[in-house]
């Protein structure tokens, strides 16, 4: 039986493992999704040592980031980004492993924002700067919009702070995608500190997020009269292609 599954740490939250096991029993796979909760990234070999019959993996918090110096190969996108969440484990000759790393949030997401986005929609603020946020912004690159990244602190002079996001900024940039953990379940009365007054309904308001359905977040926005949206489609949407990935 193939294996497949997800390394984190911790995986208390995890979609996959319901998804793929679903997926598997109503499509006839033979097949499994385990989670591998691993504290330490340097556990990451034991996993595919341990596992012979593993084919592939999906990567969430804390090492979107820390698995690429374990991995053989970055697909092009990927290797932009510096940020992985699927492994596909090929297995060679002579028990030899090649592993392969590749980012379907840059897929699911591209393909999730694309039906909304409008021709005044040129320049985005993604908020936060983490694995998620690079690959909102390389997604977005390769729809043809702009995007800058909004920390809490100044990281360089390319970074703004939620300090400097003047009523100019947030009229420029009306693509705003929250990439932050900020108003995820349970914490559900916090939102990221935008001038939400400044919202028009020309703003997009994309929110990594899925759980609750809809944030903070997105009813201040709406509440303005902003396009808002969830994450819910860019998690399955990158889940088909994690599957596909590892089809190929």
């Amino acid at each position: 039986m193939d294996k497949y599954g997800l390394i984190g740490y911790p995986l208390g939250h995890s979609f996959s493992i319901t998804y793929f096991n679903e997926k598997f029993q109503a499509e006839n796979i033979n097949a499994q999704y385990v989670n591998f909760e691993i504290p330490r990234i340097e556990d990451f070999i034991e996993v595919v040592a341990e596992n012979p019959n593993l084919c592939g993996l999906n990567v969430t918090t804390p090492y979107k980031e820390k698995i690429i110096p374990y991995l053989d190969e970055l697909d092009k996108d990927t290797a932009k980004i510096g940020a992985v969440n699927v492994i596909k484990i090929i297995r060679l000759p002579k028990g030899k492993v090649k592993l392969v790393g590749y980012n379907s949030d840059i897929i699911g997401f591209s393909q999730s924002i694309e039906p909304l986005l409008q021709p005044h929609h040129k320049k985005a603020l993604l908020l936060g700067t983490g694995g998620a946020s690079k690959a909102v912004f390389h997604g977005l690159a390769n729809l043809g919009v702009e995007s800058t990244y909004v920390s809490r602190t100044k990281r360089s002079d390319d970074v703004l702070t939620y300090q400097e996001l003047t009523p100019e900024v947030m009229e420029q940039h009306t693509i705003i995608v929250n990439c932050t953990p900020v108003g995820m379940y349970p914490k559900v009365d916090f939102c990221p500190d935008i001038p939400y007054e400044l919202l028009t309904p020309r703003h997009l308001l994309y929110d990594l997020l899925y759980n609750p359905n809809e944030t903070l977040f997105m009813k201040k926005g709406r509440a303005q009269g902003a396009t808002v949206k969830n994450g819910l489609e860019m998690l399955l949407l990158q889940a088909f292609a994690a599957w596909e990935i590892w089809q190929r």
